[in-house]
Order: structure tokens, then C-alpha cells, then sequence
């Protein structure tokens, strides 16, 4: 399979069921499409016909998936983390993504064929790395309380002290 775009791709091992997941992907993210198919032939492991690999895209960016069995699986120690701009964005990757799957805290999930997603705001690494410690502490506050990512309430901790201190002046 020559998946040639990038230098590095992810290869996703899923157990007998590559062709679904992929299909399921390449619909929640619209910049998205399959590129190979390779089917399993007569030399096996797996039956004639059964999809063995496929190449996709999600947003441009290259993958890789093959059906290996039951020997390897998924676990949160790596993630697809999404950077996104709006609340409706958020609220749309998430709500595809989790069905099915699990929620789980600070905007990360586990889809229902076991990877782990993270759907977040493209500005948080900003906000908690900001040079003020207190504005960084709220918004990480703010964070650890939520499942799925609210944008409105990362924003209102981030801005709270430049309210109280523009109140101040």
C-alpha cells in the first residue's frame, strides 16, 4: 500500500472491521476520502474478498488501516486531537465521535471502535499557557470540570481577570 503524502502516516490496526471504521471516519470529517482498497486473496489469513487494508484521508492528512485480528488494540496512550474553532464545530465532532463510544473528561473520548479523540478548542493551548499563572489556573479549572469542551466558559475564565481589572481602573 503507497500512501505517499506524508513521511509519517498513522496506521490504525483494527481486528475485522477496518472497512466500517474508515467509512464512518471519512463521513464525520469532510475533507475526507478513501484512497486504496487491498482485499485479502486466496493466500489468506483472512477470507477472500475481506477488505486487508485501505488508505484514507481526514482533513489531508494521511492514514492508514488494515484488518490484522484480535492481536493488538487501541487504548488512550495515543489520540486524534482536533483542533477546532466554534462551538458547533466541537459539538458536531463530538456528538459523531462519541456515539457509541465513551465520554470522557476535558473533551477526550473513545469512539465506538476504540480510539481515543481529543475534541478541543484551537485556542486552549494558548490559554493555559499563558504568562499569567492565575488566567492559566482559571481556564485549566474550568477545563478539568468539563466532558465535552464549552467554549463560552474557557473564554469567560480566561478573560475574568482582565474584567476585574479593567473594573479596577
Amino acid at each position: 500500500m503507497a500512501i505517499e503524502k506524508h513521511k509519517i502516516v498513522p496506521h490504525l490496526w483494527f481486528e475485522d472491521n477496518a472497512e466500517e471504521a474508515v467509512n464512518f471516519y471519512v463521513s464525520v470529517f469532510e475533507n475526507s476520502r478513501i484512497t486504496e482498497v487491498s482485499r485479502y486473496g486466496d493466500a489468506g489469513p483472512r477470507p477472500r474478498g475481506q477488505v486487508m487494508a485501505m488508505g484514507f484521508e481526514l482533513e489531508g492528512q494521511s492514514f492508514a488501516a488494515i484488518n490484522g485480528g484480535p492481536w493488538a488494540k487501541f487504548n488512550g496512550a495515543v489520540s486524534f486531537l482536533i483542533h477546532c474553532e466554534t462551538q458547533e464545530e466541537i459539538d458536531a465532532y463530538y456528538e459523531k465521535l462519541a456515539e457509541g463510544g465513551q465520554e470522557q473528561p476535558c473533551g477526550w473520548l473513545t469512539d465506538r471502535f476504540g480510539l481515543a479523540w481529543q475534541v478541543n478548542y484551537a485556542r486552549l493551548p494558548k490559554m493555559l499557557t499563558d504568562s499569567d499563572a492565575m488566567r492559566a489556573n482559571r481556564v485549566m479549572e474550568a477545563m478539568l470540570s468539563m466532558r465535552k469542551i464549552d467554549i463560552a466558559r474557557l473564554d469567560a475564565a480566561y478573560e475574568e481577570g482582565s474584567t476585574l481589572e479593567a473594573a479596577r481602573a
